[in-house]
């Protein structure tokens, strides 16, 4: 059940924490310009501008590191040790403080050349996809590599370099903790992925095969954020190598990608972007540019996506709604029923390389075969040259399908490409909280099944916003999970639902 948060009682603020937030503003207002150039690089720019891009965003970063780091960041931190705060007072000065305590401890030269390695990696990463071509991009890999070790050793040299990498995307969960999770998620899946594999129920797996022609799918697309309630006064739809969301309460736009022979891939990118981008949209406006109106961390951002993309547009009543649509657009699948859209839309697949275009079960796999090959790398167990042969070994062990070409095995992603070692644990810790807070949602709303059956979606993101978005980072997040659902946050949610999914459409 979820749990309200007492107002803070209207106090003045002291001078240093005006002064404070001051600061805060002007400097995310540096990373907004940041992140709207990185969206153009990636969706408009001409292939030719990564020089000029590079430069822009490393000044950037500069800039922005500079303005966390100076003497009067800390100075005024130092000055509120001791205020008479009130809660959302405190929670923004905690923030402020780990963000200046990890950015003071890493020199500002070495903030911009990770941030021009970034540009140019992308580009190179880009390319060997392309060319199927490892060692294209392995001298930046591996840059990016001793790069973020020598990161992780500035802010703490005592500690695992993985760990301190792993808090930049989760600061509120411990490595051990997360850990624990995907060992649940491994021993509870695996055996469960047998059995549907050797179960003899045969799902309507082809319901959507044949040619789907990308101008008619981006229609579609926009169709299925039309439905689920996206503001394109404040958003808009782009096409991506990589489908990716980026932007604040203002300006959030999603990106997706389309093959024509799966329309199912561009639905459930479309809906887990629209997800990421709810989140974004729904932080409170008059908070923007501090820590109460930015979103909480990466597991809580990927909890949204999730829970759109498999509690709602994975669901038989979502496809109640939605299958009409999709006919209208593909008429040659009007003899669909929802029951097989829904079948076709949930199958288990044997044979998926992709990440992106996995089943929520294998999913967590794929989580698991990257989380253990960057850890390895950033720990110095594992060489650069080896990663392709290392991750198509591990998709031998865990999943019984070997890539054919890098560009389905270990270029397949473009989180390396960025230098984001530890960001990969937060999909599934995301998932995991997906469930538990949509089993909370369904307890607290009446007949949730049935309005998302008719497209209603106003009262499930009345509760994602009153539990989840508007608290911004004022909560850490278990303490959150447990505002919102009334438990500590845990695996248990999402092992029953799987479950009971999996065994009815599997019989097992």
């Amino acid at each position: 059940m979820a749990t309200e948060a007492a107002p803070d009682e209207s106090a003045s603020a002291p001078d240093a924490y005006e002064a404070l937030l001051d600061r805060v503003q002007r400097w995310n207002a540096v990373g907004s310009a940041s992140g709207v150039l990185g969206w153009d690089q990636q969706v408009m720019m001409p292939e030719g501008g990564t020089p000029a891009r590079s430069k822009q965003l490393s000044a950037l970063s500069s800039v922005h590191h500079d303005m966390v780091t100076a003497d009067e960041t800390g100075e005024l931190l130092d000055e509120l040790d001791d205020a008479d705060l009130t809660d959302e007072q405190a929670a923004v000065v905690r923030e402020v403080r780990r963000e200046y305590e990890r950015a003071d401890a890493v020199p500002v030269e070495l903030v911009e050349e990770i941030s021009e390695t970034g540009s140019e990696a992308l580009q190179a990463w880009e390319e060997a996809k392309a060319e199927d071509d490892f060692d294209e991009f392995a001298p930046y890999l591996e840059k990016h590599v001793e790069l973020k070790r020598e990161y992780a050793e500035h802010i703490d040299p005592d500690r695992d370099p993985y760990e301190v990498l792993f808090e930049e995307f989760e600061p509120c969960l411990s490595m051990e903790r997360a850990e624990s999770i995907l060992a649940e998620l491994r021993e509870a899946l695996v055996p469960m992925i047998e059995d549907i594999r050797e179960s003899d129920v045969e799902l309507a797996v082809d319901t959507f095969e044949g040619t789907f022609p990308e101008d008619e799918q981006e229609a579609l697309s926009r169709d299925a954020l039309e439905l689920v309630g996206y503001d394109f006064d404040r958003g808009r739809l782009d096409v991506s190598s990589h489908p990716f969301t980026s932007g604040n309460q203002f300006d959030c736009r999603v990106t997706t990608r389309f093959d024509e022979t799966d329309p199912l891939g561009a639905v459930g990118s479309t809906v887990h972007e629209f997800g990421h981008a709810q989140y974004n949209l729904g932080l409170p406006q008059e908070h923007f540019g501090t820590p109460l109106g930015t979103s909480r961390d990466l597991s809580v951002h990927e909890s949204q996506s999730r829970l759109w993309e498999n509690h709602v547009g994975r669901s038989e009543a979502f496809w109640r709604e939605f299958l009409p649509v999709f006919q209208e657009h593909f008429p040659q699948t009007e003899e669909a029923t929802v029951r097989d859209a829904y079948e076709a839309f949930n199958q288990v697949y044997e044979d998926n390389l992709i990440r992106v275009e996995a089943d929520e079960l294998t999913y967590h796999l794929h989580i698991v075969i990257r989380f253990e090959i960057e850890r390895d790398l950033v720990r110095g167990d594992l060489d650069v040259e080896d990663v392709p042969g290392v991750w198509n070994d591990k998709y031998e062990e865990y999943l019984g399908i070997r890539p054919d070409t890098d560009s389905e095995g270990c270029l397949q992603d473009i989180h390396w490409s960025h230098g984001n070692f530890g960001y990969f644990p937060t999909y599934s810790l995301g998932s995991v909280m997906a469930a538990q807070l949509f089993e909370a949602a369904e307890a607290e709303i009446d007949d949730l099944d049935a309005k998302i059956a008719e497209g209603e979606f106003d009262d499930l993101h009345d509760w994602l916003g009153e539990n989840v978005h508007r608290h911004g980072s004022r909560y850490e997040t278990n303490e959150l999970v447990k505002r919102a659902t009334g438990e500590d946050f845990s695996a248990d949610a999402f092992l029953d639902y799987v479950d009971e999914k999996y065994g009815e459409l599997y019989g097992i």
